[in-house]
């Protein structure tokens, strides 16, 4: 591949200051610095592992993203995905309850259908942008729409349950851990890991890069376009039932607000991190500094109660637009 048409994932990095791939670090740094400021209690362990924790579910759907985004699509689903996923997943390991019992196998089903509604919902979204020529952001658009409408009939308007012995069985998957560190943090921690190993070390992850940068180009150098936006789809689709299977033993319900606005921080966690909107530019580490930002700033508005914690929506898309007007700027300059 000529260096014209290299795409920007893959270029050698400038001389001068890179404020793509430091400057989500320095952000985090200074609200590391802020925190510890405004409340001691922010660096205690409790209190980073409930970040973390809490990061977890953001975290591993902004993964799948990653990919997503940087191959020049967007998912809007995630979501009502979510939802979707985890209303059924409770209905199926409720119904099966009284013919198999109140035990592990009826877990390991549960997991099965939400990996399984995960994977087919990606399918679905990336055959649709693919074989039906469709963008994106209208295919998911319409997918959202669906999978929230269809937790909201499950439920019928109301709040869907898991059973008692099931969830008390279920429930260590989020509360518990390993030497101190909760199952969410360590899962969040393997899918970023693979994750990177993907985007940084396959050709899949610079093929997603040379499709965002140049959709035509990357057709001309024999790239299959339309599988690589597939498999990200579904790559996005299996990050999302990844979320849902450590979600539901938090809580043990599901309801037609489950996983609202999740889709409007997978994004921002992403364009914080300093992968490009408009693809051709993947950071997962990015994406990960990103996730853990947003939580963060949750939980400095409320050790400080300075702030309305209801006006982290509106921080949020501060941080949104700036980070995009200073990707432009990065751009422009170049």
């Amino acid at each position: 591949m000529t260096p014209s048409v290299m795409p920007e994932a893959a270029r050698k990095p400038s001389s001068g200051f890179d404020l793509k791939l430091y400057g989500p670090f320095l952000a985090l740094a200074a609200l590391i610095v802020l925190g510890t400021i405004v409340n001691p209690v922010f660096l205690s362990p409790g209190n980073i592992g409930n970040v973390l924790t809490r990061t977890a579910f953001i975290g591993i759907i902004a993964v799948g993203a990653t990919f997503v985004i940087t191959a020049g699509g967007i998912d809007l689903s995630v979501g009502s995905l979510a939802a979707f996923a985890s209303g059924v997943m409770i209905v199926v390991m409720n119904a099966l309850v009284g013919s198999m019992g109140a035990g592990l196998p009826v877990i390991l089903v549960g997991v099965l259908v939400a990996l399984g509604l995960g994977l087919a919902a990606g399918l679905v979204n990336g055959l649709l942008v693919t074989k039906g020529r469709m963008e994106a952001f209208i295919v998911t658009l319409g997918t959202m729409g669906i999978f929230r409408s269809l937790v909201t009939y499950i439920a019928d308007g109301g709040t869907l349950s898991l059973n008692s012995e099931i969830r008390t069985i279920y429930r260590p998957v989020y509360y518990g851990g390993v030497f101190g560190i909760s199952y969410p943090i360590l899962a969040f921690a393997a899918v970023a890991l693979v994750g990177a190993l993907i985007m940084y070390r396959t050709r899949f992850g610079r093929h997603c890069a040379a499709i965002g940068s140049s959709e035509d180009v990357a057709r001309y150098s024999a790239i299959n376009v339309d599988r690589v936006k597939l498999l990200a789809f579904v790559l996005q689709g299996i990050c999302v039932a990844i979320a849902v299977v450590i979600y539901v033993p938090r809580l043990g319900s599901a309801s037609a607000t489950t996983g609202l606005l999740w889709e409007l921080e997978a994004i921002a966690a992403v364009i914080i991190g300093g992968t490009m909107l408009k693809g051709g530019y993947g950071r997962i580490w990015g994406t990960v500094v990103g996730a853990v930002m947003l939580t963060l700033i949750d939980n400095i508005l409320n050790l400080t109660g300075a702030i309305s914690v209801y006006l982290n929506g509106t921080i949020q898309g501060v941080i949104i637009i700036v980070a995009v007007l200073l990707q432009r700027g990065t751009v422009a300059r170049r």
